[in-house]
């Protein structure tokens, strides 16, 4: 007779060496469990949140966590803080994540491009990069912001415009050593366009920094978007946002401290999962970084 053997599935080595190599580094491994924890939230609201998050009762004003039907209590206006937390993780993540994507796009192309060109075009870029970092970042969000107008557009855009410099300046600095990398080289001398050199050879090498940049700034996002809604220029009443939640619950500090401080504390919280990404992603990716602790 014939033995018949059964093939056995093969596990795929990259993907577990990978799950290996995140769970053994424990700052990974929270701050994915913190962000994935929001996402989830977020995605989930209409059937995780117990209430209505613009449903108004006025007899159950500043009702305390546990006291009730509301876990986390009630704000000015009687409204779940649970259901509205819920829902803002929602503008949180966006206000977070969006503006550091475009800004790395602009950014990223703009800094490559002064990098790779040089020149006079690299020398004006820098100069306006200078002005713009002359003025604080939080500052010059505020000024955009309140010219555009309170709303989240403006808000995205002032985040945006900000965050611009930082992507470009980082980028830059890495293109300027790379181009003299001998394998760039080799390219010119094989008579490639600098098109082909900068996407294909170039662009690839500069990724890991930008990334890494990238998720640092997406916690900085999130400090900073929850500064323009405190100050009143992020999404308006009644939009379940956190800043603007932390905002309104200020007033009542001494008497009812938990309308403003849940708030604070989700906005904490997803600041620190993104860093704690950021810097294990650094570590990660940034193997000079390792010998130098080390």
């Amino acid at each position: 007779m014939t033995a018949i053997t059964q093939a056995t599935p093969v596990p795929n080595r990259a993907a577990s060496a990978l799950l290996k190599r995140v769970l053994s580094n424990a700052a990974l491994t929270v701050g994915l469990a913190i962000i994935a924890i929001i996402i989830v939230l977020a995605l989930f609201a209409n059937w995780i949140a117990p209430f209505d998050p613009l449903h108004v009762d006025p007899l159950a004003r500043y009702q305390r966590p546990f006291s009730g039907w509301h876990i986390l209590g009630t704000d000015e206006l009687g409204r779940d803080i649970l259901s509205r937390l819920i829902y803002g993780a929602r503008f949180a993540l966006l206000v977070a994540i969006l503006p550091t994507v475009i800004a790395l796009l602009i950014g990223g192309a703009i800094g490559l491009s002064a990098g790779y060109i040089g020149g006079a075009w690299d020398s004006v870029v820098m100069r306006v990069f200078d002005v713009m970092f002359a003025f604080p970042g939080i500052l010059l969000a505020l000024g955009i912001s309140a010219a555009l107008g309170p709303g989240l557009g403006s808000m995205i855009i002032a985040m945006v415009v900000v965050t611009i410099p930082a992507f470009g300046r980082i980028v830059r600095g890495v293109v300027l050593g790379l181009k003299e990398e001998l394998y760039v080289e080799a390219a010119r001398t094989l008579g490639y366009s600098h098109t082909r050199i900068a996407l294909r050879h170039i662009l690839p090498n500069v990724l890991g920094p930008a990334v890494v940049y990238g998720t640092l700034q997406t916690g900085r996002n999130v400090i900073l978007s929850a500064s323009l809604s405190f100050l009143g220029l992020g999404p308006q009443p009644p939009t379940p946002e956190w800043g603007q939640m932390l905002s309104s619950g200020r007033t009542a500090i001494a008497t009812a401290a938990h309308v403003a401080t849940i708030p604070g504390l989700a906005i904490v919280f997803l600041a620190v999962g993104f860093n704690l990404i950021g810097d294990a992603a650094r570590d990660m990716l940034d193997p000079r970084f390792n010998k130098d602790r080390s």
